[in-house]
């Protein structure tokens, strides 16, 4: 006897439908499952048979085959136990086979019965929707994630025996009630505050500037100026994310299998922060099936790279395509998938090996000679320099400022006048995709980002004094558009071009 069940394989941030079919047949006992499956597939025949068996289903000797259809499509993942359990006791008549067909099912088999959580299932969920599958059968542990998704019955289940009672109708597993709309209000948290900062006020300038147009930032300064804390802070300056962004955010933690399981969507935007010795793959990702790496991880956020000379030069030049496309392509043997990377690159590094480079008078001598000097800045390319909008110098606080009892201004307060620019730059880019002052294609510069004569000339003298490229003269028209928003006016004007071109410090080699 044949049965069908309904699975799904995830790959990229998107699932795709598998059907599973199941034939039982008399003959020599085998159990074979075909439709390139991979390692974890095929090991489950094992967890299969010992979950069946420990669950009072025995199975008479037959020949037993599984296909994965269809069967050009790469299948990954525990998720499949279920559905093949599932469509095997229907083969078998232990339930009717009828009752698979409006249902998704995942899940990962222990040996006993019960069932584990599988990640993906938000992806999971909103194929089962498009679909137009009314059920979806899944561990207790991931129905929360699966919540998320309106106009979509969940069957919270704990083992087999319960899946095999719901499909004989012998008993209801009502679902939890979840308002996702409430649940990702209820999630947003501005984290550290900018006010907790001393000194550093033209520090902050630069990343409300950054954060105001998507714009990413690079922080020169020496050791203990608080280039990581305030870089740290940039989340709480950002405006809100949608709901739709807040879903993208939360497929991908949940392919990484990254996602908390008491927060089925994540409401603030990601801060992503590895360390210099990580990998290409573990940076742009990657593995046989490609997954997220950090690029992915830190869409719709703030990716953070400290120390940013210290990260190996090959991994570094991997960023320059994400900065450009907010799309990343993972090219394997097996296939090519593409991720959103549509992030902020937030870096900081020191002057020099030693990291007193230019510090004042009277502080810590530096003890690196120029040779050594411009050997340490030039692990970072010409090219990748380009792509940062904005260079910023960041010195050691004043003592004097430390000591200082007034505040500064806050996160919540900074936040808003981000939000109202990027709602101007919102109604701009209305017929466009794109998003942020930072993501204009050239013609859009030449619509929305004409300087006045007197700031036009001022940026010619630029160009020619600092010897910058033309991406470079791009860069600094988006941040002057960044700066008029700021201020509430159309017309980018000599001011607004200045304080831009004062952010385009490391483009040429500085004294040493």
């Amino acid at each position: 006897m044949i049965a069908q069940a309904h699975a799904a394989t995830v790959l990229g941030i998107e699932a795709h439908p598998i059907t599973v079919e199941v034939d039982v047949a008399i003959g020599l006992s085998a159990f074979n499952i075909v439709g390139l499956p991979d390692n974890t597939i095929r090991e489950s025949r094992d967890r299969i048979l010992a979950a069946l068996s420990n669950c009072g289903f025995a199975l008479p000797p037959r020949k037993i085959v599984v296909n994965l259809a269809p069967a050009q499509l790469k299948k990954v993942g525990a998720g499949f136990d279920l559905p093949i359990a599932v469509a095997l006791l229907a083969a078998m008549g232990h339930c009717p086979a009828e009752r698979l067909q409006d249902c998704l099912f995942a899940g990962e088999l222990s040996l006993e019965g019960s069932l584990r959580s599988v990640r993906g299932v938000l992806p999971m969920a909103l194929m089962a929707r498009r679909q137009q599958l009314s059920q979806l059968v899944l561990p207790v542990a991931n129905e929360l994630e699966a919540g998320v998704v309106p106009e979509l019955q969940r069957v919270p289940v704990r083992n087999l025996r319960d899946v095999i009672a719901f499909l004989r109708n012998e008993q209801e597993f009502p679902q939890t009630e979840l308002d996702a709309e409430s649940l990702f209000q209820q999630h947003q948290q501005l984290g550290e505050d900018l006010q907790d900062v001393k000194g550093q006020e033209h520090v902050k300038r630069a990343l409300e500037v950054a954060a105001a147009g998507g714009h990413n930032l690079l922080m020169l300064g020496p050791p203990g100026s608080g280039k990581t804390m305030l870089a740290r802070r940039m989340v709480s300056i950002l405006p809100p994310p949608s709901f739709d962004e807040a879903l993208e955010v939360t497929q991908i933690h949940s392919i990484a299998g990254l996602l908390p399981a008491d927060r089925p969507l994540l409401g603030t935007r990601p801060f992503r922060t590895p360390h210099h010795t990580i990998s290409s793959a573990g940076l742009a990702g990657g593995g046989s099936i490609p997954g997220p790496g950090e690029i992915s991880l830190a869409h719709n956020g703030v990716l953070f790279l400290d120390e940013l000379p210290e990260f190996p030069r090959a991994v570094l030049e991997l960023l320059r395509q994400p900065l450009e496309d907010r799309r990343l392509t993972i090219s394997r043997a097996a296939m090519a998938l593409e991720f959103p990377c549509d992030f902020m690159l937030l870096a900081a590094m020191n002057p020099c090996p030693c990291g007193f480079y230019g510090s004042p008078t009277g502080s810590q001598p530096c003890r690196c000679s120029p040779h050594l000097v411009q050997k340490y800045r030039s692990k970072i390319s010409g090219p990748l320099l380009d792509r940062i909008d904005l260079h910023l110098q960041v010195p050691v606080v004043d003592p004097s400022e430390l000591g200082d009892q007034r505040r500064g201004e806050s996160s919540a307060v900074i936040r808003q006048r981000v939000t109202e620019a990027r709602r101007v730059q919102e109604q701009r880019f209305l017929d466009s995709p794109t998003r942020s002052n930072a993501g204009m294609s050239r013609r859009e510069l030449e619509n929305f980002a004409t300087p006045s004569p007197a700031a036009l000339k001022l940026l010619e003298q630029a160009m020619q004094r600092m010897q910058l490229s033309a991406r470079a003269y791009d860069r600094i028209l988006k941040v002057a558009r960044t700066i008029a928003d700021l201020a509430g006016v159309e017309t980018i004007d000599t001011p607004h071009l200045a304080e831009a071109v004062q952010y385009r410090g490391l483009d040429r080699p500085l004294p040493v």
